[in-house]
């Protein structure tokens, strides 16, 4: 596994699982465990991630959310599985007040060395191009682990978040002017048929 200084996870057992105090690795070396399999799990705080933290509701305390992830090789395909349990607080876009956003769910994704291997994998399989996903220029071969987690977290967050019973409040100051009843344009036009 490869980590930044500041996401270095306390324990690596030899079984090839981690588990950390409060860090998620930013990357996890293919080179060394694509062929092993990796595991980590532990609780995240949602406001680590730079792209998610900007949509987060500053009024309501974030909880933390327990990661489970494995990286393993299926069918000759390598795979990122993880579980997230938790939930975010966002803003309602009706009433501004903090709205609970449940992350629960179970993701696997195929991550493939080309297109060939798209065959290996089921039709409804998500997967990455490997190509694609690791641009970071390294002696080594870098999955951006936590870059993967925070993009399916931001596929999974609604981008107008709502309470599902909310009733936008409307202020109303002074009376509404009633509207004048214009008179049709059309009306003159056939007034003018009957004449013609």
């Amino acid at each position: 596994m490869s980590c930044t200084p500041e996401s270095k996870p306390s324990v690596l057992h030899a079984d090839n699982k981690a588990t950390a105090s409060n860090s998620i690795p930013e990357h996890i070396s293919l080179d060394k465990w694509a062929d092993t399999g990796f595991e980590w799990s532990g609780s995240v705080d949602p406001r680590i991630f730079d792209r998610l933290v900007s949509t987060l509701n500053t009024e309501h305390e974030q909880a933390m959310t327990q990661l489970d992830a494995e990286l393993y090789r299926r069918n000759n395909v390598l795979h990122l599985r993880f579980t997230l349990t938790g939930e975010v607080w966002l803003t309602c876009q009706r009433c501004l007040r903090p709205v609970a956003v449940d992350l629960s769910d179970d993701y696997d994704i195929a991550l493939l060395e080309d297109d060939s291997q798209a065959s290996l994998v089921d039709d409804d399989q998500d997967y990455l191009l490997l190509e694609e996903i690791i641009t970071e220029q390294s002696p080594e071969r870098l999955l951006p682990f936590k870059k993967l987690i925070e993009d399916e977290i931001l596929l999974k967050t609604p981008l107008a978040p709502k309470h599902d019973d909310c009733e936008m409040v409307v202020e109303q100051f002074g009376e509404i002017p009633e509207e004048e009843e214009s008179e049709n344009p059309f009306a003159a036009l056939a007034a003018l048929k009957g004449k013609l």
